[in-house]
């Protein structure tokens, strides 16, 4: 069994696999960036090592580095999270010359599905229907001016070595073609280390899709069904749920068999994502596999009563899956909304600064994985993801007014966030008749402000928490990581009674 991880990663998701680290009795390794000195995954790691500047490509994507501090530690394995290195096969590879734990794909599946382009040419061969596009990476301008003008505008630029919306570009024209490339490539070079990007069809709204797969070393592999991902920004997914109200339990069925198709087509392990596009007229199209944990994993996790960080770590370990496709089932319904340090009336625009206050919702049904504490700065070095907020009920109505409530309820001071925005979009009746597909936010919340009252509220308390803070003094926002929080330190002054 693995017994130390490091986490190559940061926010909320090397919290997530803190924890569940912590739950099984496994150390862990932070790393952390100069500017992620105070960062809560920092904080709750057993040990914590400094990569290097700000700069993904000199902190969460410096290879060498990252594999550096493994072997002073003696990690044996590494969890690369979502994002960064999680789905680059060279940082796979080199773990396997290290004889270091990759807590993912081998480096072989890896470099089929983590580039988007090699896995279409494999899709196409497996007859699995694909959305029709580049089944190679673009060399030139003039390969993209060809491929648009021959799958016919407008198309959709991705990049070939990631996901989560980096590097993507809606192109309605020619005109517009050489800006989008050149645009989209530099942000898939930051976000992945690799700019190759490729051109697809783009679908006019369409309802986005996924199975979630697990496949273990052993030759099994099962599919832990459907989420629903249509609610998205800037082409990622912001709102994410499960079951999709949109499949009949005839499609449902015919689509997971398909997911599996297709993880055992490229011999992939561990936990996967296999991702669809579904037309007005229920067609579906393979998109791409993600080749990591998901962001929306929650869901899944709350439905189906399986723990995917765990599932990962077990696999990794060499262990089998201990249930099978027949045995598996969906209970209730979840929805997960993203909270993002953005500006949603000012087309969701990151915001940058310190964090005042916090107040998370709790309750029965009620999940917060969050990286956020009060005195956090966010900076403009990383995406601007700060917690998800799950919400757990026996029917979907019953999740959303969970979903409502817990909204109302989360506070975040000193910086933007788009918590009211997703308030009012669960209010929205499209969204209450389950009528959700990508485009939903610019057709119908594009023109979305604020509550006036609203604004004035937040404006008293952000003056309350700034005169609270500079009473406190800096102190007040520091927390030590060697620390262990004690509950009967917290209390006060107490003592036993005769």
């Amino acid at each position: 069994m693995i017994n130390k991880i490091l986490i190559a990663n940061r926010g909320e998701i090397a919290v997530r696999i803190i924890r569940a680290c912590k739950e099984m009795g496994i150390s862990t390794v932070a790393v952390y960036s100069e500017v992620d000195r105070k960062a809560l995954h920092v904080q709750l790691a057993d040990e914590a090592y400094l990569l290097g500047s700000p700069a993904p490509l000199e902190s969460y994507l410096n290879m060498d580095k990252i594999i550096e501090v493994a072997r002073m530690t003696k990690a044996c394995a590494i969890h690369p999270g979502y994002g960064f290195l999680a789905e680059n096969s060279e940082f796979a590879k080199r773990c396997e010359t290290e004889k270091i734990i990759f807590i993912g794909p081998n480096s072989k599946a890896l470099a089929l599905v983590g580039d988007k382009v090699e896995s279409r040419k494999t899709m196409t061969q497996a007859k699995i229907p694909i959305i029709p596009g580049m089944k190679a990476k673009g060399e030139n301008l003039d390969d993209f001016i060809n491929q648009a003008e021959k799958i016919g505008y407008p198309v959709l630029l991705k990049a070939s070595a990631g996901g989560g919306g980096k590097g993507m570009r809606i192109i309605n024209s020619k005109e517009e073609l050489k800006s989008s490339v050149e645009a989209g490539m530099r942000e898939a070079k930051s976000a992945f280390g690799d700019e190759s990007v490729y051109l697809e069809k783009y679908i006019q709204q369409p309802r986005h899709i996924e199975f979630q797969v697990l496949a273990d070393y052993h030759g099994n592999v099962v599919h832990l069904f459907e989420r629903e991902c249509s609610i998205q920004r800037r082409h990622q997914k912001i709102v994410e749920e499960t079951p999709s109200t949109i499949l009949t339990p005839e499609l449902r069925e015919k689509m997971g068999e398909v997911a599996v198709k297709v993880i055992k087509t490229t011999g992939y392990t561990n936990a996967g994502t296999v991702e669809f596009l579904l037309d007005k007229d229920k067609n579906y199209y393979f998109l791409e596999v993600n080749a990591r944990v998901q962001v929306e994993h929650p869901i899944t996790e709350l439905t189906i009563g399986i723990d995917l960080v765990k599932s990962q770590i077990r696999i990794a370990s060499g262990e089998k899956l201990t249930f099978k496709q027949e045995k598996l089932s969906q209970r209730g319904h979840a929805i997960e909304c993203r909270i993002y340090a953005e500006d949603p009336e000012n087309d969701f625009l990151p915001s940058f600064g310190k964090i005042l206050f916090v107040k998370e919702p709790c309750g029965p049904g009620i999940r917060n994985d969050s990286s956020l504490y009060s005195g956090l700065d966010v900076t403009m070095h990383y995406d601007p993801i700060l917690a998800k907020l799950i919400c757990w009920a026996e029917t979907r109505e019953e999740a959303r007014k969970k979903m409502i409530m817990a909204l109302s309820g989360y506070v975040i001071l000193g910086i933007k966030t788009q918590i009211d925005f997703l308030r009012d979009l669960m209010l929205h009746p499209e969204f209450i008749s389950g009528n959700t597909h990508t485009d939903f936010i610019p057709k119908y919340l594009s023109d979305w402000k604020e509550k006036k009252g609203k604004k004035k509220f937040v404006e008293q308390a952000l003056i309350g928490a700034a005169i609270g803070m500079l009473n406190k003094g800096k102190k007040g926002a520091r927390v030590e990581k060697k620390l262990m929080f004690d509950p009967w330190l917290s209390l006060g002054n107490w003592e036993i009674g005769a």
